[in-house]
């Protein structure tokens, strides 16, 4: 019985061979952390171009929503264990990409919004993509403009960036009327609370499965304050509102059993309005990419990517991202999200995310099981993203201290995080900047710490232990 208990320590390995009944929980972790990120860059953009809840094209919004699950789960399986040259054979879990939530938001005020403006970021997704699997195949020689001082930063800036997310989503959403309530915030430090508990005092399996066993947690905390509480409130101009804690089983109920996805749910258009902004936030998306790759290969397995698994996993972030298109779902890259949780519990088994992205693609085809998963609360979410988003700073600390700091090294981190996560936490200093610069630099500080970091890293003269 102790035996059954254990983690299989094969899940410490690549390619190892986990149980079944291990495996399928510890993807499930995957799925729950990533399963909200996925579906929201899809739900402000179709709202964006007018596509929205309400609107006459609500339904080609829903069917968008369950098209994105199930080409998430086919492009983390061609990650994982790749087709040729497609895909890096790396344990990353691939989504939705809010990076690009900027620049086609952009692009859909530009173009005036409409299903026209959704099929122009569509035609510009499949012509990116396409660049950037292009751009994969020549990365072993642009591999030494990317040393682990640069990956490094990259992979901090990223951790860095999505912290605010994660604490946004412990106070329950800040679209929620009742963000920051007192309810949302102890939900989501109860999540926490059970997943620390678990984390160091249960062993083996248990202890691996303790992101799990603290969403499971917070649903049935957010039943029981749902029997002993008012789920609903009021705004101060008189408007009665249903609490961001409350679990909608009407979501679930209303969805259907079994859906077959749509392709071209909207036609394809190119214009060169949509397709210059996007096509350079998908050569932004490539470092992105390289700094996720590293970060797991950092946190999880303790050593660098290799030439091989940088570029399979660019090449199958723009070819996935160009696939995802054809089914009308935003570009589908490396989820920074699940990097955390795979450095936080070093799980980096691929058949244990495999069961993920099979569960990601059951929930394509059988929306009831998506609906579950997407009642969740934000604040329960939030428990859990606090802790995984952080680990992927430690990651990036990591990476940046596997080579000495040099006053060199020092110059490059301090100036790439002082002007990236500078410029990313006070977005309104780009406000009179031209149109271009904002497109690329304004949507978060990953962009100009990439870009300062591996300036400098050519520009800076290397000191004589380095050289």
């Amino acid at each position: 019985m102790k035996h059954t208990k254990e983690l299989s320590p094969a899940a410490y390995e690549l390619n190892g061979k986990v149980p079944l009944s291990q495996a399928i929980p510890l993807g499930l972790q995957h799925v729950l952390a990533m399963f909200v990120g996925n579906l929201t860059p899809l739900l402000i953009i179709t709202s964006a171009c007018g596509m929205g809840s309400g609107s006459e094209f609500a339904a080609v919004q829903l069917s968008l929503l369950q098209n994105a699950m199930l080409v998430a789960g086919i492009v983390t399986l061609i990650q994982l264990f790749s087709i040729g040259p497609v895909g890096g054979n790396v344990p990353i879990i691939m989504g939705t990409s809010s990076g690009f939530i900027g620049v086609c938001n952009s692009v859909a005020a530009t173009m005036g919004g409409g299903v026209l403006a959704y099929g122009a970021i569509m035609g510009a997704s499949i012509i990116g993509g396409l660049f950037e699997g292009i751009l994969g195949f020549f990365l072993k020689p642009l591999r030494k403009f990317f040393p682990p001082i640069v990956t490094g930063t990259v992979v901090l800036s990223i951790g860095l960036s999505l912290i605010s997310v994660g604490i946004n989503s412990f106070g329950g959403g800040n679209n929620a009327n009742d963000f920051g309530s007192m309810e949302n915030l102890l939900l989501a430090l109860f999540v926490l609370v059970v997943i620390l508990v678990v984390k160091h005092t249960a062993k083996g399996f248990l202890g691996s499965s303790s992101i799990l066993v603290g969403i499971i947690a917070g649903y049935l905390a957010a039943i029981i304050m749902g029997l002993v509480l008012p789920t609903t409130g009021v705004t101060p101009d008189g408007v009665e509102y249903t609490k961001a804690w409350v679990l909608n089983w009407d979501k679930v109920a209303q969805a259907d059993w079994l859906a077959l996805p749509k392709p071209l749910p909207v036609k394809i258009v190119f214009d060169l309005r949509a397709i210059l902004p996007i096509l350079i936030m998908f050569i932004v998306t490539a470092v992105e990419t390289v700094g996720d790759i590293s970060g797991v290969m950092e946190g999880g397995l303790g050593r660098e990517a290799t030439d091989k698994e940088l570029s399979g996993g660019v090449i199958c972030d723009g070819v996935g991202s160009a696939f995802a298109a054809l089914f009308g779902v935003l570009p589908n890259t490396s989820f920074s999200q699940n990097v955390g949780l795979v450095a936080m519990t070093k799980v980096v088994n691929r058949f244990v995310l495999a069961t993920g992205a099979v569960f990601l693609i059951l929930c394509g085809l059988i929306p009831k099981l998506g609906a579950l998963i997407s009642i969740m609360p934000q604040s329960v979410l939030g428990g859990a993203a606090v802790m995984m988003f952080s680990s992927i700073v430690v990651s990036g600390i990591q990476l940046i201290t596997k080579t000495p700091l040099t006053a060199r090294n020092l110059s490059i981190v301090s100036v790439a995080l002082g002007v990236g996560y500078g410029m990313g936490a006070n977005t309104n200093i780009l406000a009179n900047a031209p149109q271009q610069i904002q497109l690329i630099f304004g949507g978060s500080g990953i962009v100009p710490a990439a870009v300062v970091a591996i300036l400098l890293n050519i520009l800076l003269p290397k000191e004589k232990e380095e050289a």
